[in-house]
């Protein structure tokens, strides 16, 4: 059976069992299969629903599952389902029935359970696929988890609904597993290392969705910024800076606004003019291409930018630093002719092979999202022909890269094929890293050309990529990744120095400031703390190497040397292990 169909399947007996219980207290809205279950949005607005009640509903299921209930399908003239709905006062279905009726669709498909005995238990509208039957379920391959809000449609402005989350999976091996996953998950979570660890905070004076770094972080980040800047002079780019606003202008002709206008924060009004802040680079590289003129032999040019940009998420849809409001983006974008591109492209690739191996990402996948011919003239560019092609090119440089991928529509953006990269963590959970987009057709907005050998005018190819993200998801995710034990390259806090009493500080300081001066980043702990509490706080802060000094070390030149990451404990002449971890650095070794 496949998975989806079950998991669908399971929603819609999640809303029966719920509508069973509550009867007219609760409204019913919308509910999609996800990539680990299910979730449904409910409006429950005479009653209160809490997590204590999660476990009633989940047994209601069990008990539906296994009244062998018949799924039928029936598609009803619109009008009449809309009627249909009014009468059973569902008015989250009604308006959804009513956009659909606006989008000239003419039909809407239910699905009706039917008991043993022939009577009607629960009627939803959905356009399915679900199983043929309930005995098709395994009632304990599913279990409901936690609860959130969330806007009805999304908006903030409409009312806020009950919105609750299942899993589902095959057998409940499988369940079990991930549920298992998901506690492992909980102590390697972002949020909560983050503060533990002294990384970043928020503040609803600076405004939710703004991180602020804290040093910690910001050593993370600019060490990543570095190992971006090396490989990319390897591979030729261009380093460039472009601020942080544009007039209205200039995202009219690159088609982000009126299109993306939501997702940016609202317009400055300044000298009569409109502005917004810088939602994306691209615009901003387009016009430095444009600043010089460009022959075929001036191709490929590649701009690179940390670019600092800003989007208006709604609160609702804002989750820590995997989704936030300010981004500093690890973007650029490469200008090429039609021949260069799959050479450019497989390029890309193998600096994003690189980066996996680097960060030991063992599990990734390339998805591409492809266009669909029945919206193109709504939102997004209506050249068939030119989409056709661009998704078959870069097809054809994913297959030859051997990099592992999947096809699927729906997800395009608007100016070409659209690559998401998917990673999984040590622990098996899934993150979408970035983007990779072909784009053949705002160039040509910008009249971007260059010179070709027989000196006519041609538009370049875009293509744009960030193989590091943002600083915010790439270290969002490395923390949980890593568990925080991050490769002593990356981490923050490499060393921490002991002494285990006061007559040792000059020699615990002289061996801070040995290491300090080769550029390793070094503490000491100088409190009246005992021996074993300070050994302690260094490991709570997870520095990679503790040196626990006293008369021994300081007659022998020699630092006790206990490993975080592996345990291991050892004696060591100071110069060895100072040379011993440069080259540990020096090597980016895990």
């Amino acid at each position: 059976m496949d998975l989806n169909v079950k998991r669908h399947s399971l929603a819609h007996v999640f809303a029966q069992a719920v509508k069973d219980l509550y009867g007219d207290s609760v409204k019913i809205a919308i509910w999609p299969a996800t990539d680990d279950g299910f979730y449904y949005d409910f409006d429950f607005w005479d009653v209160e629903f809490s997590d204590k009640d999660l476990k009633s509903v989940e047994k209601k299921m069990k008990k539906l599952i296994s009244q062998n209930q018949k799924f039928e399908r029936s598609e009803i003239d619109i009008d009449e389902a809309i009627s249909m709905l009014k009468e059973m006062k569902e008015d989250y279905k009604v308006e959804l029935a009513e956009k659909l009726k606006a989008q000239w669709e003419i039909k809407l498909g239910f699905y009706k359970n039917i008991s043993q005995q022939g009577k009607e238990m629960f009627l939803d509208m959905c356009k399915g696929p679900h199983v043929e039957q309930t005995s098709e379920l395994d009632a304990n391959s599913f279990t409901l988890t936690r609860i959130a809000w969330a806007y009805w449609l999304w908006d903030e402005k409409n009312k806020q609904l009950t919105r609750i989350y299942g899993l589902a999976f095959e057998n409940k091996e499988e369940l079990d597993s991930h549920l298992k996953m998901l506690e492992e998950a909980k102590k390697r979570d972002h949020r909560m290392l983050g503060k533990k660890l002294e990384l970043f905070t928020f503040d609803d004076e600076v405004w939710p969705g703004l991180p602020l770094w804290l040093p910690a972080w910001s050593i993370i980040a600019e060490e990543l910024e570095k190992l971006a800047k090396q490989k990319e002079e390897e591979y030729g780019y261009d380093r460039v800076r472009t601020p942080h606003l544009a007039k209205d202008k200039l995202y009219l002709k690159s088609g982000h606004l009126p299109y993306y206008e939501d997702s940016m924060f609202p317009s400055m009004n300044l000298d009569n003019e409109k502005y917004y802040l810088k939602a994306m680079n691209c615009p901003h590289h387009h016009k430095l291409y444009d600043a010089i003129p460009k022959s075929y032999r001036d191709l490929p040019v590649r701009f690179a930018e940390y670019g600092h940009c800003y989007r208006y998420e709604d609160s609702g849809s804002l989750f820590w630093l995997m989704r936030v409001r300010s981004l500093c983006m690890n973007d650029a974008h490469i200008y090429c002719t039609e021949d260069q591109f799959e050479d450019e492209f497989m390029k890309v690739i193998e600096m994003y092979k690189y980066y996996f191996e680097l960060f030991w990402i063992e599990k990734y996948e390339m998805r591409l999202s492809k266009h669909d011919k029945e919206w193109l003239w709504k939102k997004y560019v209506d050249n068939e022909k030119l989409w056709i092609k661009t998704e078959e090119q870069v097809r054809r440089a994913l297959i030859k890269s051997w990099m592992p991928f999947v096809e699927a529509d729906w997800e395009w953006a608007f100016y070409g094929p659209k690559i998401d990269v998917q990673i999984w963590s040590a622990i098996g959970r899934e993150f979408t890293l970035a983007t990779n987009q072909l784009d053949f057709a705002v160039p040509g907005r910008f009249n971007l050309t260059y010179k070709n050998q027989n000196w006519e005018d041609e538009t370049p190819i875009c293509i744009h990529r960030a193989p590091l993200s943002t600083h915010e998801r790439l270290i969002g995710f490395l923390i949980e990744h890593f568990a925080w034990v991050f490769p002593l390259w990356l981490a923050p806090r490499q060393v921490k120095v002991v002494p285990v009493a006061d007559k040792f500080f000059d020699y615990a300081q002289k061996v801070e400031k040995e290491l300090k001066s080769a550029g390793i980043r070094v503490s000491g702990d100088y409190s009246s703390d005992w021996l074993n509490k300070k050994v302690r706080n260094a490991e709570k802060m997870h520095n990679n190497y503790i040196l626990v000094v006293w008369e021994k070390e300081e007659q022998d030149g020699t630092v006790s040397v206990r490993n975080y990451k592996t345990k291991d404990q050892s004696t060591e002449d100071l110069n060895k292990f100072k040379d011993r971890i440069l080259e540990e650095i020096r090597e980016k070794s895990l």
